[in-house]
């Protein structure tokens, strides 16, 4: 296989680097419409969550333990507006969205996956 020399390889290890983390592609997706905040942002993960019948839930900690990892990664940025009330928010940088639209072939192919591997195991128990 020459297409999979190491360093090709070890950058692919980067990419998965980069998305590790539960939360990191949730976070990523959910700020894909725009500067966030973070209340909101935990909000529109969870929301997302509960529909897809997950048993858990994404807290104040962990987000802010991901946003911190991709910021550091340089995947986002944190935005903090002083007056009476802090306002802090968070919006993809240019890197961030590139590996965001990196990420969406991935998902396709994860979806075909799973489509067919429901298919097979329906077809184990048919038989």
């Amino acid at each position: 296989m020459d297409g999979w020399e190491m360093p090709y390889r070890h950058s692919v290890q980067i990419a998965l680097d980069l998305l590790r983390g539960r939360w990191t592609v949730a976070v990523l997706a959910g700020l894909a419409r725009g500067e966030t905040q973070f209340k909101e942002l935990l909000a529109a993960i969870n929301d997302v969550e509960k529909r897809t019948d997950r048993d858990r839930m994404l807290s104040n900690r962990v987000l802010s333990d991901t946003l911190q990892r991709a910021r550091e990664d340089g995947l986002i940025e944190r935005h903090a507006a002083s007056g009476n009330f802090a306002t802090v928010s968070y919006v993809l940088t240019p890197t961030g969205r590139s590996l965001l639209r990196a990420v969406r072939p991935l998902a396709e192919w994860a979806q075909v996956y799973q489509a067919d591997r429901q298919a097979d195991e329906a077809d184990r128990r048919g038989a």
